[in-house]
């Protein structure tokens, strides 16, 4: 893993600015809408498709340097994220919207072991968080990446202290920069889950990978059967280290098999045994579809999007 030096964080902090200057927004879809898009309007070896901003941070195609405002590529440059493609250029950086805050994350195709991911799912966790999550005055945002959900959430009201954590060092970076371009203060800590955090916030919030990925990337692969392996394992050790009145609120996806949820279940198991209180709902009953086609997932009926709230 590669981290990021301070004078790359800041450019990449000043390339946000420019784009929230000339009013860049874009909703970051699916990687396979993502793919479908890019194969109807820039086909391979099609050259420099990239019109604009949108099309060069948002969607990840080749641009001609002329084509963008002034500062852009010098601060792309500097960030550390700009690569030749022949006698074009490629952006390594994608800008999202949520609400009204602007968030770096890895460009397409996030193929790297520490690529930054957000996506659709980034948004279902938010949109979880904004109507479950209770008044809390420190919160953990765990296994952060971009840092979107404790970001959004000090930017929903003041938090006395906000926690970035991941075992991505370079994702910290990138969740640096993007607490700085929003204007609000958090803590990076590198750590693999609780490990480095000497003890916990009032709520601890986690949007864990939950798929199974032949490539071991740490963004989506969850480990376990089905991916479920991440979830369960935050579940377990939270509930070592909590204290009475805490909270953990998790947002992840579930396999199910033969019409059963076998992290809903196994979370229930753990908090019966741990004497805490758990609720859990359906929040999408259908992602990730096309998983379904790849091997180990032959039993699997479909992959619900979940939420759970879980309190000490």
């Amino acid at each position: 893993m590669m981290t990021m030096t301070k004078e790359q964080e800041l450019a990449l902090v000043q390339l946000g600015h420019i784009l929230r200057a000339e009013g860049y927004r874009f909703v970051t879809p699916t990687p396979a809408t993502h793919g479908r898009y890019l194969a109807k309007s820039c086909p391979p070896d099609a050259g420099p498709c990239a019109g604009g901003l949108r099309d060069v941070f948002g969607w990840s195609m080749p641009f001609a340097s002329g084509r963008l405002p002034p500062g852009v590529v010098d601060a792309l440059a500097r960030s550390g994220g700009c690569v030749q493609v022949g006698e074009f250029n490629r952006s390594l950086w994608r800008f999202a919207s949520l609400g009204d805050l602007l968030l770096a994350h890895s460009a397409y195709p996030t193929t790297a072991p520490d690529s930054i991911f957000f996506g659709p799912d980034t948004y279902r966790f938010c949109a979880f968080l904004s109507q479950v999550s209770p008044v809390a005055d420190s919160v953990l945002d765990l296994g952060c990446g971009s840092g979107a959900g404790g970001l959004w959430l000090a930017n929903r009201r003041p938090l006395r202290e906000l926690i970035l954590s991941d075992i991505n060092v370079r994702a910290l970076a990138v969740a640096r920069v993007n607490a700085r371009l929003a204007g609000l203060e958090a803590r990076t800590v590198h750590s693999d889950l609780f490990q480095a955090l000497d003890a916990l916030p009032d709520l601890c919030i986690a949007n864990p990978p939950y798929m199974k990925d032949a490539q071991g990337r740490a963004y989506r692969d969850g480990g376990g059967v089905h991916g479920e392996g991440l979830s369960i394992r935050m579940v377990r050790e939270w509930l070592m280290r909590a204290r009475p009145g805490q909270v953990f609120a998790l947002y992840t996806g579930s396999a199910i098999v033969a019409g059963c949820d076998a992290i809903r279940d196994q979370v229930h198991a753990l908090c019966s045994a741990a004497g805490a209180h758990m609720t859990h709902a359906e929040l999408d009953p259908d992602v990730f579809g096309e998983e379904l086609a790849l091997p180990g997932y032959e039993r699997v009926e479909r992959i619900a999007a979940i939420g759970m709230v879980i309190r000490r």
